[in-house]
């Protein structure tokens, strides 16, 4: 296949709260473009995107999933992902390399926790973005209030591009406010069939208001459109694209289309969509890179393929217990056998095969350039974040956000036989998922497994079964706390002592402060000056410090809002050490820390419940002696949203008494909010006065 024109090539992910509907606008995109000459649907598990046996038999999406098709004369690099905020990682590092997406509403449900979780990953990396609200066949649905939603929630502009024609169920197709037509699909064919026609005399003065409000967003970047609108001269459609086209790039502006996936209708409008709003890499904003030498100095890259190498690996997973890599190519070109440079890590790596992926299956091809998304087999050493450049001119690129996991698991093998291969394997998991972490409790010697969730952590371990044959027995999942101090301490610590014949001495003054909910830990250093440290000495004292707040002090987890200040690091050429200092500052920690009243901080979820009006008050009260807070609360239709927070070891098992409560109508997602602190009980339980 010849490689598409950079400006005709658009990288685009489909994001969205759990259940909108994003792998089925994924698999319609795929047959309407001739990828697939199936409609693959999740609740029968045949979704193309959804190919993971977990993700067949839940009828959720676990992983992000890329693909390729052709729509007009452009190439459409695809990610699907992940609904569930336990895989919240898969969106963050989809975003990170995507120049646009399509944000998936419900009609019906309207903007909901994790819409507004996605929304916001997608502001941090500036990614612009088009707006689907689906499911307009099902009762309820509302395009309006979701429109209000957005600009309520998001502090958003969407602009409206298309009216329904019927509603609920008698939603047949759109009417297009900038090409002024209807638009109908047929069913006969599965909706591949579209049909323009006239607008009907009665829809007419709807339409004209409608496109009004278009056309002054446009205005905002055209000031001819708003002239000619004036002066009532005709805007021309090209002219209103390009200008809303502006406003979307500058992530200012966010189309917003109508459609029901599963009953076929409005996707080719979604596609046209994103050909004509969604930037080519050619229009992305160059990436910020360091360059490595004689200090790091920044070098912005722009989409060019004969510019210096620079990839970075966004995705790695474990195939058949290989390492297949997904690369975004920013700059440069990548050939299949070439030596790269891994500028995360000082290490070479050479690529052995490259592909262009379709969920799991795999098309060979021998280079991608900048502004593709490809895989590649044969990096050893690479993980999810890592930037490969040419040896010659190393570059490294800001690398993504990777949340800390909230819920922990104690795992021991089954059998003898699955001792020694349960490492490994934990190992290959780790290579796929930043957000999952493995440690060994040092008191019981039981291997922890830290994730997101409790699905999270049960699908990890499913898969240690089915791919990799190792069984194990697990404990009941435990909140994952984090320790703080209550007051300011400063403390003084002196190491001398005698090791392999030599002399080891340190001298360390530190200042340990309180930070607010949220600050994380800080590490002030002596200024280099003040005390002469050499370079290395104070990299080393400063990881020295942060693995010891890992640590923790009282219960095992890690400190957190926390100021650590080296007030003092006295240095004598002839007598300090390295090991002495290192020493000094760890025992000076422990000791520090232990005076500043350490206690414990509980993770605490937003929480989004809908439930039917009649069960409120019940679950209310529940929520209520689960010590939540109640932050609000809205009607729809015959339902009650309710938003809250409520802390996470209060939430096991909660799904089966939400069922309980409502008869089974009632349903909730959630996901991290902070830290706060534990109350007594808790604190008694670790022996924390």
């Amino acid at each position: 296949m010849d490689h598409p024109p950079l400006q005709a090539i658009r990288n685009i992910g489909i994001i969205s709260h759990i259940d909108a509907g994003k792998t089925t606008v994924s698999e319609r995109v795929l047959y309407y473009t001739g990828k697939s000459h199936k409609m693959g649907e999740v609740h029968d598990g045949a979704a193309v995107m959804d190919w993971m046996e977990q993700e067949q038999e839940r009828g959720i999406t676990i992983t992000a999933t890329t693909t390729s098709c052709r729509w007009r004369d452009c190439w459409i690099n695809l990610i699907d992902t992940p609904g569930h905020i336990d895989f919240t990682i898969e969106v963050e590092r989809s975003l990170r390399v995507l120049d646009g997406a399509v944000t998936v509403f419900s009609a019906v449900e309207g903007v909901q926790s994790q819409s507004e979780s996605v929304w916001h990953q997608a502001d941090r990396y500036r990614v612009p973005r088009l707006c689907l609200i689906n499911k307009m066949d099902r009762i309820g649905a509302d395009y309006r209030r979701v429109l209000e939603q957005i600009v309520k929630r998001f502090d958003a502009r969407p602009v409206l591009l298309q009216l329904p024609l019927g509603e609920e169920g008698d939603f047949a197709g759109v009417i297009d406010l900038i090409g002024e037509q209807c638009l109908l699909f047929s069913e006969a064919d599965q909706g591949l069939t579209v049909t323009a026609e006239a607008i009907p005399a009665e829809r007419l003065e709807e339409v004209r208001s409608a496109r009004e409000v278009l056309i002054e967003a446009a205005a905002d970047f055209d000031d001819q459109i708003l002239n000619d609108f004036l002066d009532g001269r005709t805007v021309d459609s090209s002219r209103l694209r390009a200008a809303l086209r502006r406003g979307v790039l500058e992530c200012q502006l966010f189309p917003v289309l109508l459609g029901s996936a599963l009953r076929n209708k409005g996707i080719q409008p979604l596609l046209d969509a994103v050909v004509a709003f969604l930037p080519s890499p050619l229009e992305a904003p160059p990436v910020r890179a360091l360059v490595e030498g004689d200090g790091l100095q920044e070098r912005f890259l722009s989409c060019d393929p004969d510019g210096p190498l620079c990839a970075l690996a966004f995705k790695v997973f474990s195939d058949a217990g290989r390492k297949l890599t997904y690369l975004r190519v920013y700059s440069g070109t990548v050939h299949a056998g070439q030596e790269l440079f891994n500028g995360a890590r000082g290490q070479k790596e050479k690529i052995a095969r490259l592909f262009r992926m379709h969920a799991h299956k795999r098309e060979r091809i021998e280079a991608a350039r900048a502004g593709d998304i490809a895989s590649a087999v044969g990096l050893k050493d690479v993980l999810t974040g890592d930037t490969l450049s040419a040896e010659q001119e190393p570059l490294v690129l800001e690398g993504l956000s990777v949340p800390e996991p909230v819920v922990s698991l104690a795992v021991e093998p089954k059998r003898i036989d699955d001792r020694e291969k349960l490492l490994p394997a934990l190992e290959k998991l780790q290579w796929e998922d930043p957000t999952f972490r493995v440690r060994e409790d040092a008191g019981t010697g039981q291997l922890i497994l830290a994730g997101m969730g409790q699905l999270h952590l049960d699908i990890l371990t499913q898969r240690l079964s089915r791919e990799f044959g190792v069984e194990v027995i697990t404990g009941r999942p435990q909140v994952v706390y984090r320790e703080t101090l209550c007051k300011v301490v400063e403390h003084r610590e002196v190491f001398h002592r005698e090791a392999e014949g030599k002399l080891q001495s340190g001298e360390v003054l530190l200042r340990l402060e309180p930070l607010a909910r949220g600050e994380g830990l800080i590490v002030v250093l002596p200024q280099e000056e003040e005390h002469g440290l050499p370079l290395e000495w104070r990299q080393a004292l400063e990881a020295s410090l942060e693995q010891g707040c890992a640590a923790g002090v009282q219960a095992g987890y890690p400190l957190t809002d926390l100021r650590i200040e080296v007030a003092e690091a006295p240095y004598e050429a002839s007598t300090t050490t390295e090991a002495g200092l290192l020493a000094a500052a760890q025992r000076g920690l422990a000791v520090a820390a232990r005076q500043g009243q350490p206690t414990l901080l509980e993770p605490i979820m937003a929480l989004e419940l809908m439930v039917p009006r009649e069960s409120a008050g019940k679950v209310l009260g529940s929520l209520q002696q689960k010590r939540g807070r109640i932050d609000g609360m809205e009607s729809r239709g015959e339902m009650e949203v309710i938003q809250a927070q409520v802390p996470l070891t209060e939430m096991f098992d909660y799904m089966t008494e939400l069922r309980s409560a409502t008869q089974g109508r009632g349903t909730f997602s959630m996901e991290f909010s902070r830290y706060d602190q534990a109350p007594d009980e808790i604190l008694q339980k670790f022996s924390i006065k």
